[in-house]
């Protein structure tokens, strides 16, 4: 499947993923596969990145070989607002395995919507993977 980036930020814009830093120095090496994310949170920030701005490719690629989809859609009409990391546990730089729970806001048919999930992540490799998550109602 093709990499399908809507909107992809230039190196000195904000990451979408609300960290404050510049995409560059943020997610933007993760979703060129060019330096692995050091931890789970990272990564999930990383995720959340590739969902706002259309990237297939980081998503599948960082997905766990056991829990992958075969095929991943991406609603176009779907626009990712904002990020809030609530916590972590483990998912560190010496951990294998680690959870990030989280609520992304976003609009789709222009109606404003929240998704609340706590993540699961497994080290796999040396490299942060998405396992599964509970999406929380």
């Amino acid at each position: 499947m093709a990499d399908t980036v809507t909107d992809r930020p230039g190196d000195s814009d904000r990451c979408p993923c609300g960290s404050g830093e510049q995409f560059g120095g943020c997610c933007g090496p993760r979703l060129d596969d060019s330096s692995p994310a050091p931890t789970a949170e990272a990564l999930m920030r990383s995720r959340y990145t590739a969902f706002a701005i259309g990237d297939r490719d980081h998503l599948l690629r960082s997905w766990h070989p056991r829990t992958r989809p075969r095929h991943l859609s991406l609603d176009p009409d779907q626009r990712w607002l904002s990020l809030q990391i609530f916590g972590t546990e483990a998912g560190g730089l010496f951990d294998d395995a680690g959870t990030v729970e989280f609520r992304a806001i976003y609009r789709i048919h222009g109606r404003r919507a929240v998704l609340t999930e706590c993540s699961r992540f497994a080290r796999v490799n040396g490299r942060w993977l998405y396992v599964d998550g509970d999406i929380e109602s």
